[in-house]
């Protein structure tokens, strides 16, 4: 353990230094926080002494009974860029993870670190926990100034409690790790056979498309998200994230990245 904690804080001390990660790491949460916050406060006042009537069916789906017109659009609205919260642990630790292997090349730091008696399972672990957490930390962080800001910007509690909804605890809380897990993964997969770190940041962003899918169906009207559909996609992910570690740690073979990387 002391072994991990050790690979962790380098690959702070070495990664935070750049400044697309920091970017990435810290501008990114607050754009996707302040995109749902700034659609509230600009809907604030939208037919809020309206009764809810004749209203879309796409409203009537999502919105409890008892609120205006205007109070169900902002629930509705606000609801299609809630997904920008399942967005966030994927494009974070695609993004450090791919400058921490990838990016240790033009360093020249991996092959010390290689030559060490940490075991590739404990390499891997602490790299990809290095990745994991700082993009776990920031979408809860995002997900509580949410809660926090809009608060304070609503006036009716029914409007919060449906857009605080259990659903959206659990795709935060449990589906968000799990989905930083699967980016790591597939970054560890992905510079395993680059040399590049842009190439494989690129090629490792592949596994925002299933998130944006969710994204535009929802918004088209498709369907939308439910609490047993973020149940099933929570336990989708457990099984793709293991499949994911085994074939990494399967790949990420030392000798052969030694070699290939001179």
């Amino acid at each position: 353990m002391d072994k991990i904690k050790t690979v962790i804080r380098k690959e702070w001390a070495e990664v935070f230094r750049n400044r697309l990660v920091l970017f990435t790491v810290a501008f990114l949460p607050l754009i996707l926080t302040a995109l749902p916050l700034g659609i509230l406060y600009a809907t604030r006042s939208t037919g809020a002494d309206q009764v809810a009537a004749d209203m879309p069916a796409q409203f009537s789906q999502i919105c409890p009974p008892g609120l205006s017109s205007g109070e169900c659009f902002q629930i509705y609205m606000v609801s299609q860029f809630m997904i920008l919260f399942m967005m966030m642990p994927l494009a974070i630790p695609v993004t450090i993870a791919a400058y921490s292997i990838v990016g240790e090349k033009t360093t020249h730091s991996l092959e010390p670190l290689l030559a060490t008696p940490i075991t590739t399972i404990e390499l891997l672990a602490a790299k990809s926990l290095a990745a994991v957490i700082p993009a776990v930390g920031a979408t809860w962080a995002g997900f509580l100034i949410y809660a926090i800001g809009a608060r304070l910007i609503l006036s009716n509690p029914k409007v919060y409690v449906a857009l605080i909804d259990p659903m959206w605890l659990i795709a935060v809380i449990l589906v968000g790790p799990l989905l930083a897990i699967l980016a790591v993964s597939a970054s560890v997969m992905v510079s395993s056979r680059v040399n590049d770190p842009r190439v494989a940041e690129q090629l490792s962003m592949i596994v925002i498309v299933p998130v944006l899918g969710l994204f535009f169906g929802q918004i088209s009207g498709l369907f939308f998200l439910n609490q047993q559909i973020i149940l099933i996609i929570a336990l989708v992910l457990s099984l793709i994230d293991l499949g994911m570690l085994y074939l990494a740690v399967q790949l990420f073979q030392r000798e052969t990245i030694l070699t290939r990387w001179k």
